[in-house]
């Protein structure tokens, strides 16, 4: 029988928000970043991302840059929060329980991101993913985060290039998969031509555009009114 892998991305499509965007908010709550001059760049590298228009290094590692200078332990109480008060609470059962029952019937469950790995590996053992394939941190010889991304980025075309890498080293070959993958973004369009049943959640508008002409089946796991604010209220 053929493996059956099936990749779940994170934002916007288990996760009702962006990693990145959240974490720079959590921050700039905590103090951590000051607010007047880092909200108008977060909030115009978020657009350029759904807009499709950013390039790959100048997005990942405008993010890891809000690690720069800290070490992991240093981190670690920030990142802990933020997982149990923003990530958490944004996470839907449908998308818990659609990874559980991928999980549960024996495929081999990804999760691919184009946010940080430091940042997105406490949301992967959340959802029960055991594999995490996202963009790299750089630390320097004193196990600082430097700010600076290493490897190939797991964005765009980057992440058809880390899937088979890391497949190679499972020895298990694409074309031999039953493959599914799960996105909302144009941004993952590399990757969902490559597998063999697409699947789009929430999808923005030129995804959808898209997968209207290919046919490829579009469900929903966030309800709109029910998806908190960055600041933790609700939307209406």
């Amino acid at each position: 029988m053929p493996t059956r892998l099936t990749l779940f991305d994170l934002d916007h499509t288990l996760l009702g928000g962006d990693s990145d965007v959240l974490w720079c908010e959590f921050l700039m709550e905590r103090g951590v970043l000051d607010r007047t001059v880092f909200e108008p760049r977060n909030r115009r590298m978020a657009a350029d991302y759904h807009a499709g228009s950013v390039g790959t290094r100048e997005f990942c590692e405008f993010y890891v840059g809000t690690l720069a200078g800290r070490t992991r332990d240093e981190w670690e109480p920030l990142r802990r929060a933020f997982l149990d008060t923003v990530v958490a609470p944004r996470i839907p059962g449908a998308a818990r329980d659609l990874v559980a029952r991928h999980r549960d019937a024996g495929d081999l469950v990804v999760l691919t991101t184009a946010t940080n790995r430091f940042i997105t590996e406490l949301s992967a053992a959340l959802l029960g993913i055991t594999h995490l394939l996202a963009t790299e941190c750089e630390v320097d010889s004193a196990g600082c985060f430097t700010g600076r991304t290493t490897g190939t980025l797991n964005m765009r075309e980057g992440k058809v290039v880390r899937l088979r890498e890391w497949m190679a080293e499972q020895r298990i070959e694409l074309h031999e998969c039953e493959s599914t993958l799960y996105s909302d973004s144009i941004n993952d369009l590399p990757l969902l031509q490559v597998v063999r049943r697409p699947h789009l959640v929430d999808p923005d508008a030129r995804l959808a555009a898209i997968g209207a002409e290919r046919g490829w089946p579009v469900m929903s796991l966030h309800d709109p009114a029910m998806t908190p604010s960055p600041s933790g209220r609700g939307q209406g």
